[in-house]
């Protein structure tokens, strides 16, 4: 699979941990940044990893400023883009299960780098279950003609 990683300055810590597990576990990464620790506005970089995604360059995002509820706001503005914001591995491996996310947020301000590892862990390996849940996503995606 293909990942695009995007972050803020508030992210920069996280994203060599998160290029690491994913590269261990097979994954091409491609990174747009931001690449030192100068204020950048979060948006700018949901929305260059997310059209990656659109434009299928990428098959799923992981964005990482302070808390991951910036990233993922901005994201979810964007038509096909279905974001969540997680801080356990539980819910990244629900978000994948049963909602079908296409881009994971996190926090660096928020957790550390073990959790980090076990979060992209659950989020890469889990599949959408589809059934039930499929009727569900659809619904969600519906709300963007609203």
């Amino acid at each position: 699979m293909r990942y695009v990683i995007g972050n803020d300055h508030g992210g920069l810590d996280l994203v060599e941990v998160v290029k690491d597990e994913l590269e261990k576990l097979g994954h091409e990464v491609d990174h747009v940044g931001a690449f030192d620790n100068k204020s950048v506005d979060y948006s700018d970089f949901a929305k260059k990893a997310c059209d990656k995604i659109i434009e299928e360059k990428a098959d799923f995002a992981i964005l990482i400023c302070g808390t991951g509820l910036g990233m993922s706001l901005s994201a979810n503005k964007i038509k096909g883009i279905r974001a969540a914001c997680v801080s356990e591995s539980y819910s990244a491996r629900m978000s994948r299960a049963h909602n079908d996310a296409n881009v994971l947020c996190i926090g660096a301000r928020v957790i550390g780098s073990e959790t980090c590892r076990m979060i992209i862990d659950e989020f890469v390996k889990t599949k959408f279950e589809g059934g039930r849940h499929q009727r569900r996503v659809d619904k969600i995606m519906e709300l963007e003609r609203i």
